[in-house]
């Protein structure tokens, strides 16, 4: 990202023709808002002027200040690729203000910003590269999106049989022109899934592009007729897609995780403990959906237990090492329908609070948790993930980490709307329930 200033950014509106500026933020539920206004009015946007009405928005904490202001961070000023070339389409990504000009407290951004200031405070930086997997699928003749696709193609698999290279291909090269550095993409073991990393960047900026990255891709598959899902399990019988998440701590620019014999640090062993402690509350904001829950079952590629260990990459948490770049610590809960700034303001404090308290994680897994029957799990004291939305809720609840990040009112107003959604998915009737219980009882 550039450091523009408000001269150069007005340069450049005219020189390039932009005619439209979409001022974008993100609810709690990690979805992309904006308001789009004339570019001759960029003035009154870049001045925090621009207004929003809270009462008609869901996702949001509700206080008696309805109307709230949206200041453009003048560094994530960009000419969207995909819009006309005459006429363009701008946009920055926003914060979210009161009058006085004080940030909402109850903003995403803000959240993340506040832990990473906190962070800084003590000399560390966070970084992160996610490994966001999605599906392409075919649409029907009225554009509709479905399930279904011809290809058959797996794990790294190229083209002819990945029918999605070209589509994948285009993403990367919009992403790129828009400055973000990719560091690779591959198809992924289920048909028509793929996966694009990101290369490790500080966690805002990771999570700003993280937002338009979601709607790019979109963007592009409609392009080629195509309907990209971040949907955790949209078919039954594969792999989910998630959102494997590398971490890594710098402080004076030496790796936090890493000990002097490339091992393990002790400050890694806690940072990783802090995540493990607080895992099952920090769920429901890592996997938001009910359908998350069909993705982390026993069977497949997802965790399903609080595990970690530095050979089984089926853990919960993998210790990985990579060349001239230190061990990181890859959590591979999180799916792509979680929000961003929330995933990771909540592993960074988690991981904080067990550096300041020296904790030890669990005993590594030393063997394929799939091969251990349940007894044996619980006898060697491995706690489950969480088994639906529900119960997520209710150990979030109970979490005050999780309500000390995210601000009590935030907390409240996330479980009581993702409760209507739980309650609301527990009265459906499935046509697997017809099937096994319509004729037999």
């Amino acid at each position: 990202m550039e450091n523009y200033n408000k001269a150069e950014i007005l340069q450049m509106v005219e020189e390039e023709d932009v005619e439209f500026i979409r001022l974008q933020f993100t609810d709690m539920f990690g979805v992309l808002k904006n308001v789009a206004i004339p570019a001759s009015r960029i003035i009154k946007a870049m001045d925090n002027r621009c207004t929003i009405d809270l009462a008609s928005l869901d996702g949001f904490a509700q206080r008696e200040e309805t109307d709230l202001y949206l200041k453009p961070d003048l560094a994530t000023f960009s000419i969207l690729p995909w819009r006309p070339q005459q006429g363009k389409v701008a946009r920055f990504l926003c914060d979210i203000c009161l009058e006085d000009g004080t940030e909402y407290p109850g903003s995403p951004r803000k959240i993340l910003k506040d832990i990473l200031e906190k962070a800084k405070e003590k000399g560390y930086t966070f970084q992160v590269n996610p490994e966001c997997e999605f599906f392409l699928f075919h649409t029907d003749d009225n554009g509709m999106p479905t399930t279904l696709s011809h290809e058959k193609a797996g794990y790294l698999d190229t083209s002819p049989i990945d029918l999605g290279e070209n589509t994948r291909r285009d993403i990367i090269l919009t992403l790129e022109e828009m400055g973000y550095e990719i560091d690779s993409s591959h198809h992924e073991m289920s048909p028509a899934q793929h996966e694009i990393d990101f290369a490790f960047e500080d966690a805002l900026h990771t999570a700003d592009k993280l937002m338009t990255f979601k709607m790019a891709v979109r963007i592009i598959a409609k392009r080629y007729g195509l309907h990209a899902t971040f949907m955790p399990k949209p078919r039954m019988e594969v792999n989910g897609s998630g959102m494997h998440l590398n971490m890594r701590l710098l402080k004076d620019g030496k790796y936090v995780f890493e000990d002097e014999n490339g091992k393990l640090s002790r400050d890694g062993e806690a940072f990783m403990a802090g995540i493990l402690r607080h895992i099952q509350g920090m769920t429901a904001v890592f996997n938001p959906l009910v359908n998350s829950y069909k993705r982390l079952v026993p069977g497949f590629e997802a965790p399903s237990e609080v595990t970690w260990s530095r050979k089984q990459r089926n853990a919960l948490i993998h210790v990985r090492g990579r060349l001239s770049e230190g061990l990181n610590l890859e959590l591979r809960s999180p799916d792509s329908a979680s929000n961003p700034y929330l995933v990771f303001a909540l592993c960074l404090a988690a991981g904080l609070e067990g550096m300041g308290e020296k904790l030890s994680p669990p005993e590594e897994l030393s063997e394929d948790i799939r091969r251990l029957s349940c007894e044996e799990k619980s006898a060697r004291g491995i706690r489950l993930l969480p088994e639906n939305l529900g119960e997520a809720l209710q150990a979030m609840n109970e979490d005050d980490l999780v309500r000390k990040v995210l601000g009590e009112d935030y907390v409240d107003e996330y479980i009581k709307t993702k409760r209507r959604e739980w309650k609301g998915y527990l009265a459906q009737i499935s046509e697997w329930e017809l099937n096994q219980y319509l004729y037999r009882v």
